[in-house]
This record gives C-alpha cells, sequence and structure tokens, in this order.
C-alpha cells in the first residue's frame, strides 16, 4: 500500500532546545485537533464513503500520518537536550516523570489523546462537513502555533502544515460538492 522513504514529507530543522515550545507543539501530536486524530479519522470514514471520493480519505489519512512524524520529529528536536529542570520550568514536569524525553499522545495540557477526538457519523456529508471543520481547526492551531514561536527553522516547517491543511480542506469542500451533486442528480429506473 505504501512506499515509505526514510524521509520527512518536508525537512523538519530546529534552531535551538525549546521545550516550552514542544509542549505547544505537543497540541498537534495528541490533541483533539492534532495530525494523530485526523489521520483516524479519515482511515475510519473511507470504509462507509461513496467510491467516488473514498481515495481522497485514503490520501489525505495517510498524509496525516507524515505530518505526525514531522511533528514528533519537532517535539524530539526541541526537547533531546533538555534537562529535568528545563522540562519542568516549561511545564512538562509532569510528562518528564512519567515519560521521560519520550514522545506520548496527549494535548498541550496533558490530557491523554482519546478516540472521542475522532468522529464518524455514515452520512458522507456530515462527515466531510467534519472533516473540512478539523482541517480548519488544525490551520488555525498551526497559525498560534507560528505566532508563538520565535525559531525560523520551525516556523518554516508549521508553515508548510498550515498550508496542507489549506489544501485538504479545500479537497474536501470538492468532494462535498462531488456527492451533492450525485445526491440531487434525477435518477431513472
Amino acid at each position: 500500500m505504501w512506499v515509505y522513504e526514510k524521509k520527512l514529507q518536508y525537512p523538519v530543522k530546529v534552531s535551538k532546545c525549546n521545550p516550552m515550545l514542544a509542549k505547544f507543539l505537543i497540541e498537534q501530536y495528541g490533541g483533539a485537533d492534532g495530525e494523530l486524530a485526523a489521520a483516524l479519522r479519515y482511515l475510519n470514514q473511507r470504509y462507509s464513503i461513496p467510491d467516488k471520493v473514498v481515495g481522497l480519505l485514503t490520501d489525505i489519512g495517510t498524509e496525516e500520518f507524515a505530518h505526525l512524524e514531522m511533528i514528533a520529529t519537532m517535539v524530539y528536536k526541541l526537547t533531546k537536550d533538555a534537562t529535568p529542570d528545563e522540562m519542568r520550568e516549561a511545564g512538562l514536569g509532569d510528562h518528564y516523570a512519567n515519560h521521560d524525553n519520550a514522545l506520548f499522545y496527549h494535548n498541550a495540557a496533558g490530557v491523554p489523546w482519546t478516540a472521542t477526538y475522532i468522529q464518524a457519523k455514515g452520512d458522507p456529508i456530515a462527515d466531510l462537513y467534519e472533516d473540512i471543520a478539523a482541517e480548519e481547526k488544525a490551520r488555525a492551531t498551526y497559525q498560534w502555533l507560528i505566532n508563538m514561536s520565535d525559531d525560523p527553522d520551525i516556523n518554516d516547517g508549521l508553515s508548510f502544515l498550515r498550508e496542507r491543511e489549506v489544501v485538504h480542506s479545500q479537497r474536501f469542500r470538492e468532494a462535498v460538492e462531488i456527492l451533492k451533486e450525485e445526491r440531487d442528480r434525477k435518477k431513472i429506473f
């Protein structure tokens, strides 16, 4: 199903150790509007979506895993040289006590990831509108992360991810129109 090249979808560079920025970025790793939730949402919904647009959910769902890998790399690079004191000062003391510098699926507030973050209604148009909202929330979060970051290297990667959310939202909007057209077409038996 995949050809995996052992490189990221977009290069991830980090200027310096910054556990506070990592604390904020973890929102896109294990938060409600993050990459894990998006990937699982789309790959799950694809089973009840019409064939005309099923490939779109597969494509975007798998791309979200690539984004998850980029966020994981950013967080790792931002914390790999952090001392326990630096982790505590950044608000990651609880994380450090439980996981050291390992990644764990939780949001910026430390709340663990949960399956309640993903939705599947079974109505293709309703699910696609949910997906559009998810992409727009992720885009907004990426913008807020950029606003809080003073690391131009990280901001480059975050800008790439923000723009991919815009593209995904547009593609889901196109899929809604395809399904609406199909739904409204006269059926002759």
